[in-house]
């Protein structure tokens, strides 16, 4: 009787003590792609390219139909998905230097004070760390990654360096990496090959290509990030800087891909590096990421950490115009939607999104819930079981409910601005998309701006404009663009449409 009794005391206690213990948070691995379609992936419709990680990836776990990029060009977009701020409150709006063009100072730097979702699940326990391109300040300034909650940063700081993938050092926290085998490669993008050169030989483009390629270095010490840290929780921070121009991939991808595509050398100039095989290094490219990201994938359920990893896949901005032997219509890059990188149409901002999580996420699910970078503050601070760290000051709506498979209600609206190109604004309600372009006129005479409204559901490619139409519908969409819109000294609109705008 007193063996049962003691049985059952212990019994209580190994359940009182499991019942006490927290679930352990999850680890979060969420890859950035750099100028990446909404179409070039295999989930999103792509045929030509092989992206056999990410098909699995989707089986497994939830595709977004309708997510939104914080910017069409990569700084802002980062600073909206780091800070939780839209476009309309957020530092950065668009790209810009420190320095001159190659003294590789790095971006115009976001403030110490900004809010961050690093520093959030830093300070909730996680271990964390980033392996790419950063382009939100420099080393040592206020916009240094290791000041806005990263314990360590490998790769590309300064996004301009990042056009070569071949680069003569990567920045390693404080330090830099120097690439011994990339010392003859010219950091200055542009450069052709040499006059009378044979564009059809391979031997003209071998001075463009060097012997360490950066995303195998960043992906290298993004696995030993994951081995060093299985014991804990960690937040994994993967921009890397593929599919961007310039056109630059290892033979043993390019071969998979080279004399069975339709291509043309590009010899370089016009602001890029010369490649023999254009369309065939860009499949490539985006191949050779599948395969990274794969490897990732791997080493995580070796490590038996499979149930408690969340995957995210997305792309910084939409495909980029026809440029340096790259066509996006052979690709068929960004699907039916109108417009490329540095525009607010579709193609410029709505971007492919992949969420995994083993038991949690749905598996073979798709979800056409509209969702923007600024709602990954909220979501991952949320799944990671820390929403006292939200700041106040974020635009984000967590859809946490949504990637767990339940209802929620819909997004109110989503805001967008671009100060690039002359300056937009757009606001999506439900359906209905209001865009407003400030044309580029003369210098004393600007244009003024046009204001377009489609419906996407009946016009996903956004040829119909129907604001003559539906004028009481553009005047309540204007009068969200009114509220959101907060002046920047940094970063002006022209004044035809900052004029009138919120404080």
């Amino acid at each position: 009787m007193k063996t049962l009794l003691r049985l059952l005391i212990l019994g209580l206690c190994v359940c009182s003590l499991n019942a006490a213990q927290p679930e352990r948070r999850p680890n979060i691995i969420f890859v950035l792609a750099d100028d990446l379609g909404y179409g070039d992936i295999g989930p999103f419709g792509q045929t030509i390219i092989h992206t056999p990680t990410l098909d699995k990836l989707a089986k497994e776990g939830m595709r977004f139909t309708q997510h939104y990029s914080g910017s069409p060009v990569c700084a802002p977009a980062r600073c909206v998905l780091m800070t939780g701020k839209h476009p309309g409150h957020a530092f950065i709006r668009d790209n810009q230097e420190v320095g001159t063009w190659y003294s590789f100072r790095g971006q115009l730097p976001i403030p110490a004070s900004e809010p961050s979702l690093v520093a959030g699940l830093k300070a909730a326990g996680y271990a964390t760390g980033a392996f790419g391109k950063w382009g939100l300040g420099g080393v040592g300034s206020s916009g240094d990654p290791l000041k806005h909650g990263f314990d360590h940063f490998f790769g590309f700081n300064d996004q301009r360096q990042a056009h070569n993938y071949f680069p003569q050092y990567l920045n390693d926290d404080e330090g830099r990496f120097v690439l011994t085998g990339n010392t003859n490669v010219s950091e200055k993008e542009g450069l052709s090959i040499a006059a009378g050169a044979d564009p059809n030989d391979p031997a003209s483009y071998a001075s463009f290509i060097g012997t360490q390629y950066a995303p195998d270095l960043c992906n290298a010490r993004a696995l030993q990030f994951i081995r060093r840290h299985k014991d804990q929780p960690f937040f994994l921070y993967y921009p890397t800087t593929v599919p961007h121009l310039a056109l630059q991939v290892p033979e043993d991808s390019l071969g998979e891909y080279r004399g069975r595509l339709d291509d043309r050398p590009y010899t370089g100039g016009n602001g890029y590096l010369p490649q023999q095989y254009p369309h065939a290094a860009y499949a490539a490219m985006v191949t050779r990421l599948d395969r990274d990201i794969g490897k990732m994938v791997r080493l995580v359920k070796e490590l038996g950490l499979e149930d408690h990893t969340i995957f995210i896949f997305t792309s910084d901005n939409g495909a980029v115009e026809r440029l340096a032997g790259y066509d996006p219509l052979y690709f068929k890059s960004n699907d039916n939607l109108r417009g490329y990188k540095g525009e607010l149409y579709e193609g410029g901002i709505r971007e492919p999104l992949i969420v995994r999580w083993k038991g949690h996420v749905p598996a073979n699910t798709t979800s056409s819930r509209v969702t923007g970078f600024e709602d990954w503050l909220p979501t991952l601070l949320e799944l990671a079981g820390a929403t006292n760290l939200i700041p106040k000051t974020t635009d984000g709506i967590g859809f946490a409910p949504t990637l767990l498979g339940q209802l929620q209600e819909p997004r109110p609206f989503l805001y967008r601005e671009f100060h690039g190109y002359g300056g937009q604004q757009a606001v999506r309600v439900g359906d209905w998309k209001l865009l407003k372009r400030q044309l580029l006129g003369t210098a004393t005479r600007p244009a003024a701006p046009t204001s377009e409204l489609y419906n996407l559901a009946a016009d996903p490619s956004e040829q119909d404009n129907v604001a003559a139409a539906h004028p009481d519908i553009v005047a309540r969409l204007e009068k969200i663009m009114s509220q959101e819109h907060r002046p920047s000294d940094e970063f002006p609109f022209k004044d035809t449409l900052d004029k009138g705008q919120g404080d």
